[in-house]
């Protein structure tokens, strides 16, 4: 009998931390599309990139035979048996469907009842519905960068002397705090009412705009030329101070944007007219074409907005085919060291080459492809992601990991070279 016991109480033991590592597992996968649904997930946020990253998900989740037997039910496979087994006065009961399984169980019916009753596509054909996304994230972009250059001159030496290029409190804060703060609103609290209206119109905002309107790479440009003369101190607290400003900034968009939708709602409350009735919804392949004729009449070529729109479909992927450290926007990760690598790289050549030319060229090419390039606000949604997940931590770790290593590759492309030649700051 005590060996019978033991021998229960070991396989409850041994149940309970497959169930702990099974729950532990899922809620790792659910941070992880938190965060990547915070941030930019490029193309895959299009309908018809969904529907055929959809077409191809595999469906795991366990459920229980009569003879207790744990039989695994996958989306292309039949029912196999596993080797596992529950001792029958066992008291683990079986997890519910909706905790072991991270979709719903209507994915699994794919019936033709279902598909009978979906309405047939109104909008553009695919390749067009493309461009159209495409041409917003420019003309957003484009918007974005002028946005930036105008709180630059506002702030500036010229009108407020808030900022400076030789202190901690760069040129670019004030675009990345304002970038941060609209992301709470847009990005965060309205990005599913945007949504409903236009996919295309929320991408734009979030990416094309916001994402222009802040810069990661002058953020860090303005660190590393701190350095190089010396501030250190400065250069510290330039990376600190920053990144609480911007944190603080989109929490406090997120809360004055919740507000605002409180108001909203006792407001239409108390009126009692709903706009359910009207129909805002831009799915028509007139008002598809419409809108894409509208913004191509707009259209101005900024290519950074597009490559990082594409780097960010890497966010929430993780490494390899086993998805390694799938809670590190990868996408995200590569846009900002990339741009603060070669922002650096273009400085150290426009001190070598020190002429008019030059510095036109290598400064339209800073502001505008890099600084869309890289982006803060995106970045602050995904920091903000993880802080409040259930693993804090990771917030932290991501931000000194993009710190890092965009300071040190900075420190040998600008500062060493700067260092050696002897270049003159003044």
């Amino acid at each position: 009998m005590e060996r019978t016991g033991s021998h229960g109480s070991s396989i409850r033991r041994r149940s309970l931390s497959i169930t702990s590592h099974q729950s532990q597992q899922l809620d790792n996968d659910d941070d992880n599309e938190i965060v990547s649904e915070a941030g930019d997930i490029g193309d895959r946020a299009l309908p018809s990139r969904r529907c055929s990253d959809s077409s191809s998900f595999r469906l795991s989740f366990d459920n229980r035979s009569e003879n207790g037997a744990v039989v695994s039910i996958t989306g292309d496979q039949k029912l196999q048996p596993q080797h596992a087994f529950v001792h029958p006065d066992s008291s683990v009961k079986p997890l519910p469907l909706e905790i072991t399984s991270p979709l719903s169980t209507d994915a699994i019916a794919g019936s033709e009842d279902t598909k009978q009753f979906q309405e047939p596509e109104k909008g553009l054909p695919k390749f067009l519905d493309y461009v159209s996304c495409l041409v917003q994230l420019a003309v957003f972009g484009i918007l974005g960068v002028l946005t930036r250059y105008l709180l630059q001159k506002l702030f500036g030496p010229g009108v407020a002397d808030v900022t400076s290029d030789k202190t901690f409190i760069y040129l670019d804060l004030p675009s990345n705090m304002v970038g941060s703060f609209l992301m709470g609103w847009f990005g965060v609290v309205f990005k599913g009412d945007i949504t409903r209206v236009s996919e295309h119109l929320a991408i734009a905002l979030t990416t094309g705009y916001l994402g222009s309107l802040t810069t990661f790479s002058g953020w860090n440009q303005k660190m590393l030329e701190l350095s190089a003369k010396g501030h250190w101190l400065y250069s510290v607290l330039g990376f600190l101070i920053g990144l609480f400003l911007v944190a603080f900034s989109i929490i406090f968009g997120i809360e004055t944007a919740k507000g605002f939708r409180w108001i909203l709602c006792g407001l239409e409350m108390s009126s009692g007219s709903g706009s359910s009735n009207i129909n805002w919804k831009v799915d028509s392949y007139k008002r598809q074409l419409g809108v894409m004729v509208v913004f191509l009449l707009m259209l101005g070529l900024l290519w950074g907005v597009w490559i990082r729109w594409f780097l960010a479909r890497l966010n929430g992927r993780g490494l390899g085919r086993t998805g390694l450290f799938k809670w590190i926007p990868f996408g995200t990760l590569i846009a900002n060291v990339s741009a603060a690598s070669v922002m650096a790289g273009l400085s150290s050549v426009k001190r070598a080459v020190n002429s008019r030319d030059c510095d036109t060229v290598v400064t339209g090419i800073q502001f505008g492809l890099l600084g869309c390039l890289s982006t803060v606000s995106t970045f602050a949604a995904e920091f903000n992601a993880m802080r409040e997940s259930t693993h804090p931590w990771r917030a932290y770790a991501y931000a000194t990991i993009t710190i890092c290593v965009s300071f040190c590759l900075g420190i040998l492309i600008y500062c060493i070279p700067v260092w050696t030649r002897g270049f003159d700051f003044d």
